[in-house]
C-alpha cells in the first residue's frame, strides 16, 4: 500500500485522507448513536445550516450547526472523494480539483443539514398543554358532582386523555354528558360546561 500511495501526488494524498477521516469519523458516531452514546459535539457557533446568523442556537435538542461534528465530517468526506475523483480520474488540476472538492463538500454539509432540520420537526417534546383543551368538547367519564371534581375525556394534542374536572356552572354533570372545555383551573384541572 505504502508503494502505490509513494507515487501518487501529495494533494492526491491529502483527498484520501481527508475522505478516510471525514468517513471513518461519521460512521463511528453513527454506531455510537446506534448504542445510545449522548454526543454533544456541537461547536457553540453564531451560525445555522443555512449560513445566516440565528437567534442563539444553544438548545440541547438535536441540531445541526455549520461546525457541528456531523457537518465537518460529512464536508471531509466528500471534499476528499470528489476531489480524488476530479483530480485523479478527472485529470483536472489541483487548484480546480481543491475547489471541485470543497464545492462538493459544501454541497453535502448542506443536504446533511436539511436532513437534520427535517428530522428535528419530525420530534416532539410530549410535554402535555393542558391550555390546548380550552375550547375542546369532551364527555364525562366520572359524574363531576356540583362543587367536586369528577373526570372528562377527551383528545388533547392528538392524544386521548382522561383529565380532572370540574364544573363551571355548579351543575351535577352525569356521565356521558357532552361539555366544552372553558378554562385551566390551577394547571392539572380543566373547568367544563355543558353543551
Amino acid at each position: 500500500m505504502s508503494e502505490i500511495l509513494s507515487t501518487w501526488p501529495t494533494v492526491d494524498i491529502v483527498f484520501l485522507v481527508c475522505a478516510i477521516a471525514g468517513g471513518a469519523a461519521f460512521l463511528i458516531w453513527i454506531a455510537l448513536q446506534f448504542v445510545g452514546a449522548d454526543l454533544d459535539t456541537d461547536v457553540d457557533t453564531d451560525f445555522d445550516a443555512d449560513f445566516e446568523a440565528s437567534e442563539g442556537s444553544g438548545s440541547a435538542d438535536v441540531s445541526f450547526t455549520l461546525l457541528s461534528f456531523q457537518g465537518l465530517s460529512s464536508f471531509f468526506t466528500m471534499f476528499g472523494l470528489v476531489g480524488l475523483a476530479a483530480h485523479r480520474e478527472g485529470d483536472l488540476s489541483s487548484f480546480l480539483s481543491v475547489g471541485i472538492g470543497s464545492i462538493a463538500g459544501l454541497g453535502m454539509t448542506w443536504v446533511v443539514s436539511r436532513l437534520f432540520k427535517t428530522f428535528n420537526r419530525l420530534q416532539s417534546s410530549g410535554t402535555l398543554k393542558m391550555e390546548s383543551a380550552v375550547g375542546q368538547e369532551a364527555t364525562i367519564y366520572l359524574t363531576v358532582p356540583e362543587s367536586g371534581e369528577g373526570k372528562v375525556q377527551l383528545t388533547m394534542q392528538g392524544r386521548f386523555q382522561v383529565m380532572p374536572a370540574v364544573t363551571d356552572g355548579g351543575e351535577r354533570l352525569e356521565t356521558g354528558t357532552r361539555v366544552l372545555v372553558v378554562r385551566v383551573n390551577d394547571e392539572r384541572t380543566l373547568v367544563v360546561t355543558k353543551l
